[in-house]
Formats: structure tokens, sequence, C-alpha cells
């Protein structure tokens, strides 16, 4: 991978087209919200524009915040620090999401019990190795609707994520002050509830009904759409879920436990490509998180001929509708079988 960045001359960093991409994103949301706020319009009209904000929300997260928070997004770190503060623009902290993502889930890919992106739910079972309930039976057929129902439910969730990060000592251990995290975690709800709720409220012409529905559809399609690219990542067919031995230990090195425990779709698929921020290269991602998503096409190739040559999985759905098939045909596994 060294020599690949080293003989092409480039940085392992983003460039012109991640400032541009950035911008885009930013519009899709934002630009609805503040024609919401200057120009009179009818009351249906609030609607499509809500849907074109989670839109929008969807992709700042995926293609802005999630390589700013990596580091990977430019060499400047302040410029990674702005483009990761975009969290708060969805409502939620940077901490939280740094701690999540970063410390647990990509160093516990898909391990029961470490990694909260497969934590056991009430209704929803992504792991083999979570208790197995007869609501689960049908988790295949309603875990779309739910997944909707994702950024609005971290609306809450989060400070009880907090709770846990502080009374495990995970908070400490980031050297953070689980105090301050607790004022800044409280500080952006307000903020974030006066601005997409308050704000329409006091200088648009719509109803509060009218206003409360909008912002209820720009955090479904939002969350619908990130929960739906994160797991076609890491609950689809081929992806392992390795539990440790008795001493605690994963039995593989760390590379090779994630190939086993990622996936990729639709390589080829630009739009998708550019929309999801390179979430669609998961494999890439998870064994190079500090270079920027814009490259993860091209040295996909690299990573999956090494993984051939040393006879290793690389799982990768050549299309987007083939791993939504494959995910819902694993909810279905996941529903009706025990570990």
């Amino acid at each position: 991978m060294n020599d690949y960045f080293k003989e092409k001359n480039i940085s392992t960093k983003g460039n012109w087209k991640t400032i541009l991409k950035s911008v885009v994103m930013l519009a899709i949301y934002l630009t609805p919200f503040i024609l919401m706020l200057t120009v009179p319009m009818y009351g249906w009209m609030i609607f499509p524009l809500s849907v074109l904000m989670g839109i929008g929300m969807a992709g700042t997260g995926m293609s802005v915040m999630h390589d700013g928070l990596h580091g990977s997004a430019f060499k400047k770190g302040w410029l990674n620090d702005l483009t990761g503060s975009t969290m708060y623009l969805l409502g939620s902290t940077t901490f939280n999401w740094k701690v999540q993502h970063n410390v647990l889930h990509h160093t516990f890919t898909n391990i029961e019990g470490m990694d909260e992106d497969i934590a056991g739910h009430t209704t929803l079972r992504f792991s083999r190795h979570s208790p197995l309930k007869k609501i689960h039976r049908f988790q295949h057929i309603y875990a779309f609707f739910l997944y909707s129902l994702m950024t609005i439910s971290k609306l809450v969730n989060d400070f009880f994520q907090l709770h846990r990060y502080n009374k495990s000592g995970l908070t400490r251990q980031q050297n953070a002050k689980p105090i301050l995290e607790y004022i800044k975690l409280i500080g952006s709800k307000l903020v974030f509830f006066f601005t997409t709720i308050g704000l329409p409220l006091i200088f648009s012409d719509f109803t509060w009904w009218q206003i409360l529905l909008g912002f209820v559809i720009m955090l479904c399609t939002g969350g619908f759409i990130m929960a739906i690219v994160f797991q076609l990542a890491h609950v689809v067919e081929g992806v392992e879920q390795p539990l440790p031995t008795s001493q605690g230990n994963i039995e593989n090195e760390w590379a090779i436990h994630q190939l086993q425990t990622t996936a990729n779709f639709a390589r080829n698929n630009r739009l998708i490509n550019w929309f999801v921020g390179g979430l669609n290269f998961q494999i890439e991602h998870h064994l190079f998180p500090n270079i920027c998503h814009i490259h993860y096409r091209k040295i996909s190739f690299i990573v999956e001929k090494t993984a051939r040559e040393f006879g290793l999985p690389y799982n990768m759905q050549p299309s987007f509708i083939g791993a939504l098939v494959s995910h819902t045909r694993m909810l279905k596994v996941l529903g009706r079988k025990a570990a």
C-alpha cells in the first residue's frame, strides 16, 4: 500500500474532491432548511424538503463527518476536526461516536459483547451469539422499518451510551472528563432541537404539526439510509462473528480478523461510491482507516489480490441489490437459528 501511494506520488489523505463533496453534502442538507426559513411556500412543500434534508444528513454523516473523525480527510488536523464536527449538525457529539466507532467497532469488529454495532436488541438480533427470541423470527420483514428510527433513537440513547462509557472508565481512558462530556451532550441536543424545530416555529409559516412531522421525516430518511449502508458491511452472508477464547483472545491476527468480519459491495457503482463516502469498501476502510475514502476503490484491487494470494477471504457483493438480498437472508437466519 505504501508503494502504491509512493509510486503515484499522491497523499493518502483527501484533495479538492473531498472539499467539493463536503460542500455539496452540506448544501443538500442545509439549503432546504434555509429555504424553509426564508421563502414563503405551501405547507405540503416542507415534506419533500425534509426528505432532501434527510438525504443530505446521511451524506454528511457518511462522506464528511466519518473521514473527519478518523483523521483521514485532510493532512491538517484542524480541517479534520472541522469536518468531524459536522456530527453536531446530526444531533450528537464527536466523543460518543469516536468511542463507539473508532475504539470499539474498529478494534473489536463483530465481536459479541464488545462491538456495539451488533449489540443485542429487544426486537433485532444481529449476532449469532445473542439470545434468540420469538419476535426475531420475523425480523427480516420489520427490520427495515426499524432502521428508519435509528437517528431518532440515537437522540435519546446517546445519554445511556455516555453513562456506560463513564461508568466503565472508557471516558477517562480517552483523556476526557465525564462531567464535561455530559454538558457537551446536553448542549448539543438543545442546540439541535432549537435549530431544527425552534427556528422554523419562529420564522416560517408552517404549522407546528407540519414542522414536527417534517422533523421526523428528515430523521427517518437519514437514519434509514445510514442504517442500511452500515448493515451491508457487517451483517451479510460470508461474514464471520468470532468469539474470544476463555483467555479473552481472538485467535487470528488483527488484519485477518478484519478481512473475516467485513464485506464490500457495489465496487463499480460510481454513484454509490460517491454518496456513501467509501463505506461500501469496508474491508479497505477497516484495514486502513487513516486513508481517505476517495482512494478506496483503486486500492481495493491491491487488497483483494493480496488476500487471494494468501488464501484469505475477500467478501464482496458486486451490486447494492445483491448485498441487500444477502443482508435480508442473514436477518432471516439470525432470526430462526440459535448459535
